[in-house]
Formats: structure tokens, sequence, C-alpha cells
């Protein structure tokens, strides 16, 4: 826009603007800070216009509205409400939820874009893509993880055995190149980054469902020694406090401590929009340890009512409330044994989805379900399919 006519004390003004909405837009969500490191997506920054009449979702419903809403006719997985960027979290999402519908070509098209601009020559994937090309290199595990996963289960749905091999390369450099052995067993640090003490740690990337199934298609031991190790520092933190954080830090001997961001600064200690996707991860798995992880924080989730950012108490620390935080309160209580109320839980997140639309919401709403509802993904769902969700 051309300054003319704009006074010079209006520029000053328009400046400083500038400077605080660089400031803004430099903070990644998910109690980061600036730091150009991997970190997921936090509230969105804008505000749609809800739609006339809220419905409830199946999970295939759920599913074909993520896919239709934010993946291009390229199979590029687009984040308008954070900027119109591309994450690789946002394309193992889209990989998962095709896997989930049985959708083969729009599997195809997310997994050729994320292989064509994301892949990394040491076959992770980078983490960020904007304007054309990739802005952040660094890896983030749980996307990696994800698409291992759909990868692999891609393979076996739609005849694929590429897929299963690429699945299993992927898989092969988190393994390689991503996880640590500790005290407490093997870690999934944060990315290729976190892998110096002390690892850079976030609960809710760990995925019991995943190490599952790619431990059955792959045969190598470290899954299940990595799904030890996941289970042991969650248990770790549970110990510390009510509900786990969005970040943490673990140390070669085992000492694990929970974090403000992932290098240790950013907003205070929280369960916020990462940690919510902690509950749904163990909750699906078939392992009852691992449920019990997850049924372990109904109660002080149950403290903080709607809210989508607690302490690690159970007390709001933030207002609203989030999508991917009421799908957590579905896991848990349904890992707790209550599936009438996790459906209703599962209810609120298709309509938080519906009235508050963005890509994160979008993407939990549909894997909310698909996780706790359906097998489809290789875990074992909590919520009995006669509960009328799937």
């Amino acid at each position: 826009m051309s300054p003319r006519g704009i006074t010079v004390g209006a520029l000053g003004v328009l400046a400083l603007l500038v400077v605080v909405l660089a400031a803004v837009v430099g903070t990644r969500g998910g109690g980061t800070t600036g730091a150009p490191l991997p970190s997921p997506t936090g509230p969105s920054t804008v505000a749609p216009a809800p739609p006339a009449e809220l419905r409830t979702y199946t999970a295939a419903e759920a599913g074909r509205a993520f896919l239709d809403g934010y993946v291009d006719e390229d199979g590029q997985v687009v984040r308008p409400d954070q900027g119109g960027d591309t994450v690789s979290e946002g394309q193992a999402y889209a990989m998962l939820v095709a896997v989930g519908l049985g959708d083969a070509k729009t599997f195809a098209r997310a997994w050729n874009w994320t292989r064509e601009n994301l892949q990394r020559p040491d076959g992770l994937l980078s983490w960020r893509w904007e304007e054309g090309g990739v802005v952040d290199a660094s890896s983030a595990s749980d996307a990696d993880l994800d698409a291992a996963r759909a990868l692999v289960l891609a393979g076996e749905q739609f005849g694929r055995p590429e897929y299963t091999a690429a699945g299993l390369d992927l898989g092969r450099a988190v393994l390689d190149l991503e996880t640590v052995p500790t005290a407490a067993g093997r870690i999934l640090t944060a990315g290729q980054w976190a892998t110096t003490e002390p690892y850079a740690y976030n609960p809710s990337y760990a995925s019991p469902g995943a190490t599952a199934v790619l431990a059955a298609a792959s045969g190598d031991p470290r899954w299940t020694e990595l799904a030890e190790g996941s289970r042991a520092v969650t248990a770790a933190l549970l110990s510390q406090a009510p509900l786990p954080p969005d970040w943490a830090q673990v140390r070669a001997d085992g000492t694990v401590e929970a974090m403000p961001g992932a290098m240790g600064r950013g907003q205070s200690v929280r369960y916020g929009y990462d940690a919510t996707r902690t509950p749904i991860r163990f909750a699906e798995s078939c392992d009852p340890a691992d449920r019990a992880l997850a049924a372990a924080v109904v109660e002080p989730l149950d403290r903080g009512g709607d809210s989508a950012e607690l302490d690690l108490g159970g007390s709001p620390v933030a207002p609203g409330e989030s999508v991917v935080a009421a799908a957590g309160q579905a896991a848990a209580v349904a890992a707790a044994g209550d599936a009438g109320r996790a459906v209703e839980e599962l209810v609120d997140a298709d309509h938080l989805a519906q009235s508050a639309p963005s890509y994160y919401g979008a993407a939990w709403a549909a894997l909310g379900r698909f996780m706790l509802t359906d097998d489809v993904l290789g875990g074992c769902p909590p919520v009995p399919a006669t509960s009328g969700t799937a």
C-alpha cells in the first residue's frame, strides 16, 4: 500500500505495529517460543463464520471434511488459519485420514507431494514449507512416525508394496536418527535436532499404535523398546503431576522433567494444544498399561472443564475451548471404561470443529474418531462400534 497521505507520526505507529505483528507471527503455538524448531499447531488465528446447523459426524464424515477442506488437488495440506503454510504433521494427518477412509487417490496425492517436497536425503521429512519451498528443514518426529505408520497401513490396504517399503524405510530413519536409549528406555526425541542431552521430548509424539504397526511390519526390536520407553516416561511424568505437559526433557539417566517449551523456555508449563493429544495416542493402544495411563487423567481433566489449556493440576490457564482437548477428554473417559461419555465428548469435538473451523481442529475431529472408534489404523479403539460413532 502506498504511504501517500500518511503522516510521519502515523508511519511511526505503523512501523511499531509491523514489529509487534512480526513478533506474534514468529511465536508458534503449543508452548514454544519463536525458536526455529518444529512445533505443533497452535490456536487458529482467524475466526470463520460457523455453519447454520451443527452436525454430529461419523469418523468417515469427519475425515472427509478434513480432506475436502484442507488438501489441495496436488496433495498439499494447507493451514489457512496459520498463514497458509504446510507442515509435515499435516501431510501425515492427511495420509492417516485417507487410510481411514480407504481413499487411495487422496493418499497417493498426499504422499507424492510429501515425498517430492519434504523428504530429506536422510529419509526424514522437513518440517515446514511455505511460498514454494522448505523454510525449515528440521524434522518433527511425530510427523515422521505418523507418516511411516500411514505408509505401512496403506501398503496393505491398497495393495501397494512400494508404500510398505517406503514406510519401513521412513520408520528405520526414525529409529536411527530420532530415538535414543536412556535408563528409562528408548525414547522418541522431538526430532533429529534434539538428540543431544538433555533430550527435548514431547509426550504427545509417543504413539503406541504406530510403534505396534511398525513393529509387526518390520520385526525390528527397537519398536518394542520404544513402546516400553514411551510408557515409562509418560508414567514418570504422571507421577510428578496429574497431567502430562506439552514439553519435557529426558536425560540419559532416565530423569524426566516437565518444561515450558522445546528448549526449556516459552509459556508456563501446561497441558495445552500438544499434550491434549497424549491421552488419544495412549487410549488407542492395544496394551492395557498404555490405556491405564490415558485413563489416569480423567479426574484432572474434569476439574478443568472445557478449557483448551490447563496447568498440570487441571486448572484453566487460558480462555477458550479446542477440538483436540475435547477429543483428549473423550479418550481419557473411554480408556476408563465410560464409552457413553466418550461419545458425548466426541460430539462436542464435532461441534467445536464446525463452529470455529481450523486445520488442527478438523484434523483431530477426524483422527480422534478414527483412533477411538475404528480399528482401521491398526489400534484397539476403546469406544465400541455399537456406540454408533464409527
